[in-house]
């Protein structure tokens, strides 16, 4: 850029936007960036507009109005055929390789091609061949400098006088052989445990669970999950015989209605937030069900606010006029579900005035939402961590099923059930059995099963179900749990309850983390062991519509760091198990063999074509279409019990929900080390402009939030996207841990925590 600068006169770049600059004297006014900018991500940044010069683009940037619509997404400069567009980082430079590859932040799954010279990524370019049809948003186009940062971990660490000390791989993998025998030896394999990692591949999921069960001999096995959809997994295993999304992406564009409740894609999932809006340009009608106001309530045909907690009394009021005005299935009911006259008894006290007083939405928008939705011929759901992170989680998604079932938008195009997950293999994470109960494909750990992996892996096994990842971090702070060994996940910042995690960590016999970075967690390991980013291996991710994708390495890590299966192959042989992997590939060709869900997918049909998991016998992408994994689908009657575990009272008058924005990430362990920081480099505490008034506060003003569990301090932000009483933080910021305030009572069924909602107060800091 500084190059171009030299020979062009000054007007005729742009370079105030962060990423990218703009050379209008290269610009051959084609309009395709107006055009992607305008119809997929629905921005509108660019116009073509006449002046002296005839016709000309102009980027509305620096305007005052405009300037905060700018997503960052990238997709103008993978359009523009001529490089009016460039990227800062790789503008010119020569790219000497493109390598295509799966991106490794939420899980949409979006093909992407790293830009290499030198061994170094300088950059991303769009693919067109999966779901994202070259589409990308923030985090896929600019979020990928982490990979070359100083900040990597580059050699073994072990923790000496309370130190972490550069250490050697052979005296990290015989320590961590010499502890875990030791605790195994004195207090049991159930005082050892492993959390997984929805971060890793397929193959290292598939690896590690192997490694805990058949070599360390425990059960004690989880990730995160647990944290976002692990009700869903539960409540639609019970409805359909399946815990995953039913559809595929790209079939939103084929609905009629698209019924958004408790997510939020244009900022957590957002090419899933274009094809919504590319939907609605077609057609479709939308109806979204939120407390906060979000991008897509601009958008809605329908937008109401129900009460924080109260979505199952809503979820039941709307299938209680469907059902009475006559506007349900019957033919699909009465052929493909059971238990439908129980439920339908169940439901009859959800009037809609019945229902408007628990979710303070109008009897009549609840009517008008119901027979928008019972009229559409092909209505899908989508849903997120709204509904599954309350106590009461498992019966959201319970609830979610039967409307689906009631109105018959289950197993054809264009229709179903749609948990958006979360983190870019979370899917694949569950589908190799990094679950305390199941093996890989979701096979229950029983004795038929366990006798079949016994022989399948040559060893004996642990007959009895381990513990979740909240139940395991309340052992380890009661002494229970002795060892444990974290992959790729950083639970001092993610788990609620933070503080009792922490201090846990801090009390525990043994602790190992593998990890890119010296995360929180990490540094309170006793062995740190560094492992490879998504652009250092090979292997495959699965995303959020069973997709299974390539993972292609571009470059080399960095120092002495291994890829996972690396490393749990080498530390196998300390243990005397001497695995035979050559590949990745030989991992996943073992996979094929064991694990059902993913019997056809080897190597060469995954880079054939695209490949979705499925169960043994069919062929669709499309989950029950003749029949219902577990045969009939199942209404379950559920009903609307509390909010919340804790309610908001004198003390703690103010409600905490948390979720995530759009230019970070989970923890920040990677966003925060790209340029995506310049961005949104702080946490603002989102509250009603009425709510700070009250508190006699101002915006910008830092405040002390306080919960039963602990107390941040965080920047005010007045927002009327809040409803009155109701505030929101994310947690990808370790200087504001909004996870010391949040609460950790557990759906029952599911094990998943309350983190949408704590009751919390704010205070001046004097």
């Amino acid at each position: 850029m500084e190059t171009l600068l030299l020979f062009k006169k000054e007007a005729d770049i742009d370079i105030n936007n962060p990423f990218f600059f703009r050379d209008y004297s290269l610009c051959i006014k084609c309009g395709k960036c107006v055009k992607v900018c305008s119809e997929i991500n629905g921005a509108a940044m660019y116009e073509l507009v006449y002046g002296p010069k005839g016709r000309e683009v102009s980027h509305r940037f620096n305007e005052p109005d405009h300037k905060d619509k700018c997503t960052y997404c990238g997709m103008c400069i993978n359009v523009c055929p001529v490089k009016a567009i460039q990227e800062k980082s790789s503008a010119d430079k020569k790219v000497d390789k493109l390598v295509k590859t799966t991106c490794s932040y939420c899980g949409v799954g979006c093909q992407l091609q790293l830009k290499v010279q030198d061994n170094q990524v300088i950059g991303v370019t769009s693919d067109k061949s999966s779901s994202n049809k070259g589409h990308l948003c923030a985090k896929g186009q600019f979020g990928w400098e982490y990979i070359h940062t100083e900040k990597r971990l580059t050699h073994p660490l072990i923790k000496k006088n309370g130190t972490l000390t550069k250490a050697t791989w052979d005296e990290a993998f015989d320590l961590i052989q010499k502890r875990f025998c030791e605790i195994s030896k004195h207090y049991g394999s159930e005082a050892i445990a492993g959390l997984a990692s929805a971060k890793i591949t397929n193959e290292e999921n598939y690896l590690f669970q192997k490694f805990m069960r058949s070599i360390l001999k425990t059960n004690h096995i989880d990730h995160c999950a647990r944290l976002c959809h692990a009700a869903s997994v539960v409540g639609l295993q019970a409805s359909f015989g399946s815990g995953a999304m039913t559809n595929t992406i790209n079939e939103i564009l084929e609905s009629d209605l698209l019924f958004v409740i408790g997510a939020n894609p244009t900022e957590a999932h957002p090419v899933i937030g274009y094809r919504i809006k590319e939907a609605l340009r077609k057609g479709a009608k939308l109806v979204v069900a939120d407390p906060r106001k979000i991008e897509l309530s601009s958008y809605a045909d329908i937008f109401v606010r129900q009460n924080s907690g109260t979505d199952i009394a809503l979820l039941n009021g709307i299938a209680h006029v469907i059902y009475k005005e006559g506007l349900w299935n019957k033919e699909f009911v009465a052929n493909r579900t059971e238990e439908f006259e129980s439920w339908a008894k169940a439901i009859e006290k959800y009037c809609p005035a019945y229902v408007a007083e628990i979710t303070g939405i109008d009897a009549e928008e609840i009517v008008s939402m119901a027979r928008m939705i019972g009229q559409a011929k092909k209505m899908m759901i989508l849903y997120a961590m709204g509904i599954t992170q309350h106590i009461h989680g498992t019966n959201g998604v319970l609830a979610i099923a039967n409307l689906a079932m009631l109105t018959g938008n289950i197993g054809k195009r264009g229709a179903g059930v749609a948990p958006l997950r979360g983190q870019n293999n979370v899917q694949g994470a569950c589908d190799m059995g990094a679950l305390p109960n199941v093996y890989p494909s979701y096979q229950p750990i029983n004795e038929e099963n366990r006798k079949f992996f016994e022989s399948f892996w040559g060893t004996s096994l642990p007959a009895k179900p381990g513990m979740t990842l909240n139940e395991i971090t309340h052992a380890v702070y009661n002494g229970q749990i002795k060892a444990l060994y974290i992959v790729g996940e950083n639970p001092s910042l993610s788990e609620p309850n933070g503080k009792h995690v922490k201090e846990g960590f801090d009390k525990i016999d043994f602790l190992v983390v593998q990890d890119i970075f010296l995360t929180e967690t990490a540094e309170q390991a006793d062995v740190v062991l560094p492992a490879v980013s998504f652009a250092e291996k090979d292997g495959t991710f699965t995303n959020t519509e069973r997709k299974i994708q390539r993972v292609h390495r571009a470059v080399s890590p960095p120092g002495e760091a291994r890829a996972d299966w690396e490393i749990f192959i080498e530390l196998a042989k300390r243990f005397g198990q001497f695995w035979s992997y050559q590949s990745p590939e030989d991992i996943m060709n073992e996979i094929n063999q064991c694990s059902p869900l993913y019997r056809e997918a080897t190597y060469d049909q995954i880079e054939a074509g695209t490949v979705y998991w499925n169960y043994p016998g069919t062929q669709t992408p499309i989950l029950h279409t003749e029949k219902f994994v577990r045969g009939k689908g199942k209404f379950h009657a559920v009903e609307f019990i509390s909010t919340a575990a804790e309610e908001p009272c004198e003390d703690y008058p103010l409600l905490l929900t948390t979720g995530r924005m759009l230019h970070q990430y989970h923890t920040g362990t990677m966003s925060r080390k790209s340029k995506l920081e310049l961005l949104q480099p702080e946490e603002h505490i989102l509250i009603h402009p009425n709510t700070v008034a009250a508190y006699a506060m101002e915006n910008d003003e830092i405040v002390l939030v306080e919960s039963r569990r602990g107390k941040i301090k965080a920047k005010i932000r007045c927002s009327d996207k809040m409803p009155e009483g109701v505030v929101f933080m994310t947690f990808h910021y370790a200087e504001t841990p909004s996870n010391i305030l949040t609460n950790d009572a557990l759906d029952p069924a599911s094990k998943t925590p309350e983190l949408k909602s704590c009751a919390v107060n704010i205070k001046k800091i004097c």
